[in-house]
């Protein structure tokens, strides 16, 4: 019975993801010709698009005036970002793991800087990694002549080192955390402490034991980190000049072109990991639907409720240095950003051409830092640290709004998922989202906001500057809401399994109760931590789209014979990033540095409030002790010697029988 679940549940998932990229494939051409809010229309394009899939005929690919069918011209680049991506996991995997068993065998004072370092890093956008690379590969080959290795594609020649080791760091970094906390929750079990007892060197006790343990975890967290290198990949193969899968939907925008190629990509990690999942994953669990339930009207929300006690989490935990640092850095930006146009009368600084004393032209745009612009100029004369502090009020406030959105929306539809969704359909829903981890979240922003937010040359565009803003900001929380809809639907579970909500449960509190009373003030914290972490990618969407001339609230277009490069309307930081192919090619380095500096301090600002959170946490629970240190008084006191009482010498059972 089992042998035939498997391949009917496996086909059904897998149809289930099917059905999800035919509704992403389409979505651009019915944004389009439908318009931005024709649903019907969107659905009648769906609709006839699914039954045109299936007719081969239509599998042509056109490229530069020819048209082949579409496993000709994309198998090959598609089989080459496959090996560039796998080469990369297993530099990063590999790493990680080496990484993981030194940092085990040093002492805690030196491995407390690697640690330090790593987090440092994982705060470096992917673009900043390829950026620095090609910088030390032209360094080395200006001082001593020597090419360490090729990181451009020319014709038909591929490169390969280049893009892995690029794409190998960030991977790298989260597998070394990830192995490091399983690794260190293993050595504190019982049976390694029997294994210590009996003698078993500790090399031994690590790769016969702890290794053996730790790697269904290690599996299943990799999901998540191959879903950041598919994103990634999206932008490696564009700063590098390559020819793969990705580069190849771009030229062809048709929806047949995009379903087929998310297929290719989808396919091989969903058979891996939701075939490893349905085989194994046969237990059964706890249902929570089946507890005492209340109907609670949607004024019993307490939406203003349970945001006031995040006020009041929020205003407990500025007592951190570390939270009070980053939450200061983040509103000091802001704030400043709103301020500075007030007392500029032009708060971007613009010198077509820089002049001496003696009224020669020294320079013309993009210009280098000098005294008249510190951080140089772009391409158009514009000063790079105006732009920088008048874009970050839009940026910041951006990113800020919709990490919230999807807390908040992930919040409730967690509370529904946990409290009203039977363990059949949560499972479903699981495996529907897990298909969420195997299309790469860049490109498929990339798919969804061009039609909107790319203008035209005359006519501009055709919606409002309010509304792309309003509709880039719904995408990019839709797309990431089923994830966090089940992330904090599983910490609920979590939470609710410990004893006391089990009593309350038990003393018969209802679903409302249960939550504000018991299972909120254990979530609020972990709901900081979860809104950092999705600011956070946010922020390195906003660079990948940037990227791609893709700009928050529209990309400006000009025509003519010999048009101006795509720019932002807005001047936020993700207009800078677009110039880093120009600044690679020319050397005009400070034009893309200085972005990409201002998104690391931002995302390091907001690190700073995820640890402070949870040094917090770690401090209830026991994990993190303050160390206040004890004056010691300078009189000695004499020891009191213990004189004792009559009272401690009387008998227990001071009553006797007469016999």
């Amino acid at each position: 019975m089992r042998i035939l679940r498997f391949p009917l549940k496996f086909l059904f998932y897998y149809f289930l993801g099917f059905i999800g990229i035919i509704a992403i494939s389409v979505a651009p051409q019915a944004m389009r010709e439908r318009g931005l809010y024709n649903f019907i229309g969107y659905a009648e394009e769906a609709v006839t698009f699914f039954f045109a899939f299936w007719d081969k005929e239509n599998w042509s690919y056109s490229y530069k005036g020819y048209t082949e069918h579409f496993m000709d011209m994309l198998w090959e680049p598609y089989v080459y970002s496959l090996q560039v991506l796998g080469g990369a996991l297993a530099i990063g995997l590999v790493l990680g793991l080496l990484l993981t068993v030194i940092t085990i065998y040093l002492p805690r004072w030196l491995s407390a800087p690697i640690k330090k370092l790593l987090n440092l890093l994982e705060t470096v956008p992917d673009l900043m990694f390829a950026f620095m690379l090609q910088l030390f590969i032209v360094f080395i080959y200006k001082k001593f002549g020597f090419e360490l290795m090729q990181f451009t594609e020319l014709g038909d020649e591929k490169i390969y080192l280049a893009p892995m080791i690029t794409l190998s760091v960030i991977p790298m970094i989260s597998f070394f955390r990830i192995l490091l906390l399983i690794t260190e929750e293993e050595l504190l079990k019982p049976h390694i402490e029997f294994a210590q007892s009996k003698g078993l060197s500790k090399g031994r006790i690590l790769f016969s034991h702890v290794m053996k343990n730790i790697s269904p975890s290690l599996f299943y967290h990799g999901k998540i980190i191959i879903w950041g290198m598919l994103s990634s990949l999206f932008v490696i193969e564009t700063i590098f000049n390559m020819r793969g899968i990705t580069y190849y939907i771009v030229q062809d925008f048709r929806p047949m072109v995009i379903a087929i190629s998310l297929i290719l990509i989808f396919t091989p990690f969903f058979v891996v990991y939701q075939g490893v999942y349905l085989w194994v994953n046969t237990a059964g669990q706890q249902d929570d639907s089946n507890y005492k339930k209340d109907k609670v009207k949607w004024t019993d929300w307490k939406v203003w409720g349970w945001l006031g006690a995040l006020r009041r989490l929020w205003w407990k935990h500025m007592h951190n240095p570390k939270f009070a640092l980053g939450c200061s850095a983040l509103f000091v930006m802001v704030i400043y950003s709103f301020l500075y146009p007030l007392f500029k009368e032009k708060p971007i600084h613009y010198i077509k051409y820089l002049k001496n004393a003696e009224g020669r032209i020294v320079s013309g745009p993009p210009h280098e830092p000098s005294r008249e612009m510190i951080l140089g100029s772009d391409i158009y004369g514009y000063s790079i640290m105006d732009q920088l502090i008048v874009g970050a009020k839009y940026t910041l406030l951006f990113a800020l709004i919709v990490a919230l959105m999807r807390v908040i929306g992930g919040f409730y539809l967690g509370v529904f998922y946990h409290f009203h969704l039977k363990e059949r359909r949560k499972n479903w829903l699981d495996r529907l989202v897990d298909s969420i981890h195997f299309l790469p979240l860049s490109l498929i922003a990339y798919l969804l906001l061009r039609p909107v937010l790319w203008g035209l040359p005359v006519l501009g565009w055709d919606h409002s500057m309010f509304e792309r803003l309003v509709f880039e900001a719904m995408v990019l929380t839709i797309l990431v809401l089923p994830l966090t809809t089940v992330l904090i639907g599983n910490e609920l579970k979590l939470i609710g399994r410990n004893d006391f909500v089990l009593s309350a449960r038990l003393l018969g509190g209802s679903n409302k109760h249960l939550l504000w009373t018991h299972l909120f003030p254990h979530l609020a914290p972990r709901l900081f931590i979860i809104f950092g972490q999705q600011f956070i990618q946010t922020l390195l969407i906003l660079v990948h789209l940037g990227l791609f001339h893709l700009f928050l609230g529209g990309t400006i277009i000009s025509g003519g014979d010999l048009p101006d490069p795509p720019k932002s309307g807005t001047f936020e930081w993700s207009g800078l990033i677009s110039s880093a192919r120009y600044s690679l090619m020319t050397g005009k380095y400070w034009i893309v540095l200085a972005p990409l500096v201002a998104f690391m301090i931002s995302i390091i600002a907001m690190q700073l409030i995820v640890q402070g959170v949870k040094e917090i946490q770690q401090q209830k629970v026991g994990v993190l002790i303050n160390k206040t240190p004890i004056k010691k008084k300078h009189k000695t006191e004499k020891k009191k010697s213990y004189r004792p009482a009559v009272a401690d010498f009387r008998l227990t059972n001071q009553h006797t029988h007469k016999g």
